[in-house]
């Protein structure tokens, strides 16, 4: 509860910083649980900042001993379970539950020094959450036995433990990495994770030994599912890689294949290539138009998710330095040219990397756009498809029943009054948000647990700054 700093950056193409003001916030004067708008002069330039503080208590983030666990007390753990069971499930919507997790031991980690050992710590990250174990010196085989607590605010968040080596002053160094799914906990029972490396696409060497328990309430978690997810305020920038950039092409050309793969089935049956696959596509057809009513279109998608449950078809998963401007002072007016034709060069590489940089992006959404809905049919992630289906049940039923100009009209009303009954609601795509929580094939290869029998891939001994 004391003065909170803010700093305003900005950061061009080239990735050079400039600090553009400052400007200074009083926690102690702002109540509690209530949105504060505050208009903010910024110090040492023009401009002001506006932004919107909210107070809340943080509860449920612990770090402890093995020896003091919050969920091993039946009386604490009866406690949390009641605090999340479904008759408090429109209490504190943001609470949606609270995860434990035991980070215990590590075994066979990568030697990152040359005396052929390793200072090895753990980081554990859910959302913008943030832990850490302590470090354990010179060990190979280190025994961290250490309890985390989170509080769930998204029960599609994914749980990351990292394991680095301390270096000293210096950025310590990458032992490998594990990604798990909330929704995949196996509650109460220690597993065994193999590491991976930075991309979560291969392992590594060694493993870690987890024990997780997740309780949450399901209503709050279906509704947190419809909003925006909270944005990483750490988060990896994007580089431009060829062999990322290779991916995403072939994921964006197997999703252009399988639209034109129908498109020329359609085709087919119009051009009665197979006498009895128009027949019965005509037949079709015609009963389908003539009983259609607008209730139909989300009973067929209901059937496409009862269909794929029976059987479900998993889809395949695939798989510029800085210039330093430092001229001399004493060159002769030739070299400046050469200089300043250098810069524009330099300039043009940029320019050129930030294109293709931006066509890898897109490329990526496009793929994982296509690949979250077919994942979403596919029954990757049951809670979502579960969810999905009833919805899609509830919009039959209310098609059959309620003519559509109500449905149009109780939705315009909606989205017109929304900006006045919550100034400070954020604008968003209930169905986009439900995509962002459904993952692509390549979160799928990420997020998959291998086992420790697996063959790994060879490590080389190299160290990888944080």
């Amino acid at each position: 509860m004391g003065i909170l700093d803010i700093e305003v950056w900005g950061k061009d193409s080239k990735k050079h910083e400039e600090r553009l003001g400052t400007c200074k916030v009083d926690i102690s004067a702002l109540p509690l649980k209530q949105a504060n708008c505050l208009e903010l002069p910024l110090e040492s330039c023009q401009g002001t900042l506006l932004m919107l503080v909210t107070l809340t208590p943080c509860s449920g983030v612990s770090v402890s001993d093995l020896c003091v666990c919050p969920l091993a007390d039946p009386n604490e753990r009866k406690q949390i379970a009641q605090r999340f069971c479904l008759q408090n499930s429109l209490k504190d919507m943001k609470d949606v539950g609270i995860l434990q997790v035991k980070v215990l031991k590590a075994v066979d980690l990568l030697a990152a020094d040359f005396s052929g050992k390793s200072d090895p710590f753990c980081l554990l990250e859910l959302g913008n959450d943030r832990l850490q174990t302590h470090t354990i010196y010179k060990n190979l085989n280190p025994e961290w036995n250490k309890v985390f607590t989170f509080p769930i605010k998204d029960i599609h968040d994914v749980l990351e433990v990292t394991v680095f080596d301390e270096d000293g002053d210096k950025p310590p160094d990458f032992l490998g990495k594990v990604a798990i799914p909330l929704l995949s906990i196996r509650d109460g029972q220690t597993n065994c994770y193999v590491l991976k490396n930075k991309d979560l696409e291969q392992a590594f060497k060694g493993v870690i030994y987890l024990e997780m328990d997740l309780i949450y309430n399901p209503i709050k978690a279906s509704i947190r599912t419809f909003t925006p997810r909270e944005k990483r305020f750490v988060e990896d920038g994007r580089k431009l890689s060829k062999k990322i950039l290779s991916r995403d092409v072939d994921r964006v050309k197997r999703l252009t294949m399988a639209i034109w793969n129908t498109i020329q089935f359609l085709k087919s049956c119009f051009q009665w290539e197979s006498t009895l696959r128009s027949t019965v596509a005509f037949v079709v057809f015609l009963v389908a138009v003539w009983n259609f009513e607008l209730y139909m279109i989300p009973l067929a998608l209901l059937l496409l998710f009862v269909y794929n449950s029976i059987g479900p078809t998993r889809g395949k998963v695939g798989s510029i330095q800085d210039s330093q401007e430092s001229p001399d002072v004493d060159e002769e007016d030739d070299e400046d040219d050469k200089e300043s034709e250098k810069k524009g060069l330099i300039k043009r590489i940029y320019m050129v990397q930030d294109i293709v940089s931006t066509v890898q992006n897109i490329l990526e959404e496009l793929a994982s756009f296509g690949e979250r809905i077919k994942n979403t049919f596919n029954w990757t992630v049951p809670f979502l498809s579960f969810l999905a289906c009833l919805i899609l049940a509830v919009a039959t039923i209310t098609l059959y029943f309620i003519p559509l100009r109500y449905i149009i009209l109780i939705w315009g009303i909606n989205k017109f009054t929304k900006k006045l009954r919550n100034p400070y609601a954020i604008d968003n795509n209930e169905l986009l948000d439900f995509l962002s929580r459904v993952p692509s094939d390549v979160q799928k290869v990420q997020y998959a647990e291998l086992k420790p029998g697996s063959s790994q891939s060879p490590v080389r001994k190299k160290r990888g700054a944080l």
